[in-house]
């Protein structure tokens, strides 16, 4: 199949990098860009060779798949136009402001049967990638991401900023609803919560315990999931993942390094360290790779409207709880 014609509407920082993504992709042609910065789009079309459109709604004519990453706040706004136009539509995260925005989006593509695919990066990010195909089914769950202090992004709480990220994660490995939610955060250099904690407990007992900073001295981002008979370590900075095992004697690989082993007197168990080689391309190309074989296969999307709409859904309750606290002090 020919290459799918895609535009990028809003071209700030994070805009460009989708440009940059796209443009070394064989599966896409970036036919154009639009956003309300004039010289912005003239300057990003110029140096990816291709067209700055006049308005979002010529951009959508023009194109076979959409990209919006305009302001949260306009989001739902541009993300119809295209699904009326029936356009497939990558919808950076989160997928909207509030949950009735959200609902909103899935269910008109749900109705015009238009692929629809949210942003989380991180659900590519090469270390969780490189767990494909191990049996992932976490009791416990802790994640850290932390970030020094840059004012971008400061207009919302960090839930939505950083937190999200890895409570789209979270819901994509424990396959169970989720019965209660404890949180605590506090505001230290911005109007919104820059630090917060969340104890996310699921039906099927799995806990996980969740940290988010934007005031924090160094990048951090981590996650730990435990199992029964395996930790895995999984550091989304550095591309890093490690498994450690507790298999049987004749199950223990040998290409796999042995820590050790536990006596259990006719069972013996071996503790064995991996770590999977993670596949080399980005996180960005792959996700956009990914959307690309939804739309060809009419699959839903890996990370689809539902997730989106799901992960803000916890990120909401975390958010409220938090701000229901803070008001009585």
């Amino acid at each position: 199949m020919s290459a799918y014609k895609v535009g990028i509407i809003g071209i700030g920082k994070l805009g460009e990098y989708h440009c940059n993504a796209l443009s070394r992709l064989p599966e896409a042609e970036l036919v154009g860009v639009y956003d309300i910065d004039s010289e912005r789009k003239k300057l990003v079309a110029e140096k990816y060779n291709c067209t700055a459109f006049t308005s979002a709604g010529e951009l959508i004519e023009a194109v076979d798949v959409v990209g919006v990453i305009v302001p949260t706040t306009q989001h739902l706004e541009t993300a119809l136009l295209a699904i009326q136009a029936g356009r497939p539509v990558f919808v950076e995260k989160p997928i909207a402001v509030t949950l009735a925005e959200a609902e909103e989006m899935v269910t008109l593509a749900r109705q015009k049967n238009v692929p629809l695919q949210t942003g989380h990066i991180e659900r590519f990010n090469p270390a969780i990638r490189a767990l494909n195909g191990y049996e992932l089914n976490p009791r416990f769950i802790e994640s850290h991401r932390l970030a020094p202090f840059d004012p971008r992004g400061t207009d919302v709480a960090v839930i939505l900023d950083l937190m999200i990220h890895d409570i789209d994660i979270i819901l994509s490995l424990v396959k169970s609803p989720v019965t209660d939610i404890h949180a605590n955060g506090v505001a230290v250099v911005s109007d919104e919560v820059d630090i917060a904690n969340a104890r996310i407990q699921f039906g099927n007992g799995c806990v996980a315990n969740v940290t988010a900073s934007r005031i924090s001295q160094r990048k951090m981002r981590k996650m730990r999931l435990f199992q029964r008979d395996s930790y895995i370590s999984i550091d989304f900075l550095q591309r890093l993942t490690e498994l450690f095992q507790i298999v049987d004697e004749n199950e223990k690989a040998e290409s796999t390094m042995s820590l050790g082993m536990i006596d259990k007197g006719k069972n013996k168990k071996h503790i064995i360290y991996n770590q999977p080689k993670p596949p080399e391309d980005d996180a960005m190309q792959a996700e956009w790779k990914s959307f690309f074989h939804a739309i060809t296969t009419n699959s839903r999307p890996v990370v689809s409207g539902e997730d989106g709409y799901a992960a803000l859904k916890i990120a909401t309750q975390i958010t409220d709880i938090i701000k229901a606290q803070n008001a009585g002090k």
